[in-house]
């Protein structure tokens, strides 16, 4: 027998079938599609970095006169672009594999479907059943798309994320619906292609959730750089035609309904607890009202023996998330005692300009009651970002007023995606806007404007 089986090799699974085995763990990952790497490495994360990575390169081609470098006119060869991105997916799912082999974790494809507390029975890819057995069972099957209404997506011209990875020619005219991570990044990539980007958001904002002033700004950049936001409308539905889509909208809060025409559509309105075919409901396992895997604070379903991490269960839907997850619930089968600080879970958007904050936003401690104060640096005032021509955005700290430990740090610049880094190992620490100030930042490197922010929370900053 087993001591421990992980349904699903995404992120959250094979993180935590890797550490379970260097505790000593006797393991096997199930995954269904037959490589490991889940959602993130094969139509999620990884490929969309490739494309944003090589699009932006495109783009930018068009600058490198202002540095004295002459350049006839790009072409795109977008066969050659996807096979780019497939080698960057290739190269990851293959490292998996190593890493699977090196810890002595068997692998194992095929649809999963849990039978008893200790047995999985699988469906193998390529034919044949098998079942095994183990100890404990991690559910760790991450999410899918969230569907829209009435809209059936053919990965063609209506999309996901997954059939956005996959166009075969640049849209003239694409149509994002819902103005979150996802979309604003596939966005940007057909934007900088050549494509026409609208994009359609139900609430009145986009990136909800970050905060509202950068979001406001983030957005006036986003426009600047070309895409249309229709913010407060809501989809109706997609009416398909032999040469086009009409996107039907109205606003929100109620109106007349109007056309939007256009070539794809990207549905990108979030992600669901992926549980199907699981056999939950047949060994008693309890879902949340939003059809998550219920668990405790030790990753513990209601059945005994039987864990769920990542996109399955409640908190962002993020891969760096369910790895800490993976990497704390390994631990604590093997009596340890890990822990997950959900206050320090950062969200990254990686368009360019990247936008990425950690802990609470402004909009959070008003409505706390918390009284704070907020230091605030634009990269317009950091040497660096003037040289590099990478002068829009800010730095923003947030600090309690009283003991002055941030609260919050919300980064909107180039690299943004790195420089929160700074901030979580701060926040973890328990560190103050001031301790920040007097640590002494490599000159010139984008990441003094987050010591410039944290002077600012006193007043003092010196480059602006």
């Amino acid at each position: 027998m087993l001591d421990l089986i992980v349904i699903g090799a995404g992120p959250g699974g094979y993180v935590c079938a890797i550490r379970a085995a260097q505790l000593g763990m006797k393991v096997a990952c199930i995954d269904k599609r037959g490589v490991a790497g889940g959602t993130c490495l094969n139509v999620g994360c990884i490929p969309s970095k490739a494309l944003l990575h090589a699009s932006e390169h495109y783009e930018g081609l068009e600058h490198l006169g202002d540095m004295g470098i002459g350049i006839k006119s790009p072409s795109l060869d977008l066969g050659a672009m996807m096979s780019f991105k497939q080698n960057g997916i290739d190269g990851n799912v293959k490292g998996i594999s190593f890493l699977f082999k090196k810890n002595g974790i068997e692998e194992v494809y095929g649809e999963a479907r849990i039978t008893a507390p200790d047995s999985v029975e699988i469906a193998l890819v390529g034919g044949g059943t098998r079942t095994l057995q183990a100890r404990n069972i991690v559910i760790a099957t991450g999410s899918d798309v969230a569907p829209l209404p009435g809209v059936t997506i053919d990965e063609k011209r209506v999309v996901s994320s997954t059939g956005a990875l996959e166009l075969e020619e640049v849209p003239e005219h694409l149509l994002v619906v819902g103005g979150g991570y996802i979309g604003l990044e596939l966005g940007s990539v057909w934007r900088r292609l050549g494509s026409k980007v609208t994009v359609v958001e139900f609430l009145d904002r986009i990136t909800p959730g970050m905060d509202g002033e950068l979001s406001k700004q983030f957005q006036r950049i986003l426009k600047r750089q070309g895409m249309e936001f229709r913010l407060g409308m809501k989809v109706e539905g997609i009416i398909e035609r032999e040469d086009r889509l009409d996107v039907m909208v109205a606003p929100a809060a109620g109106g007349e309904t109007e056309a939007i025409t256009a070539d794809v559509a990207l549905i990108s309105i979030g992600r669901v607890a992926y549980t199907e075919g699981l056999g939950l409901d047949v060994i008693g396992v309890a879902l949340d009202e939003r059809g998550r895997v219920r668990v405790d604070e030790g990753f513990a379903t209601n059945v005994s023996g039987i864990y769920a991490i990542g996109d399955v269960i409640a908190g962002p839907m993020l891969a760096h998330k369910a790895e800490e997850e993976g990497v704390a619930l390994a631990e604590m089968l093997t009596g340890q005692k890990p822990h997950v600080n959900y206050d320090l879970i950062p969200g990254v958007v990686y368009t360019a300009p990247e936008a990425a904050s950690v802990g609470r936003n402004e909009e959070q401690l008003r409505e706390a009651g918390v009284e704070y104060r907020a230091g605030k640096f634009p990269f317009a005032a950091n040497g660096r970002a003037k040289v590099n021509n990478t002068t829009e955005g800010f730095v923003k700290v947030l600090a309690d007023a009283g003991t002055d430990a941030i609260l919050g740090v919300h980064v909107l610049g180039a690299d943004a995606g790195n420089m929160i880094g700074e901030a979580v190992v701060a926040m973890e620490f328990s560190a103050s806007a001031e301790d920040v100030a007097r640590s002494c930042h490599a000159h010139p490197t984008l990441s003094e404007a987050i010591k410039e922010a944290a002077l600012a929370v006193e007043g003092r900053p010196i480059h602006s």
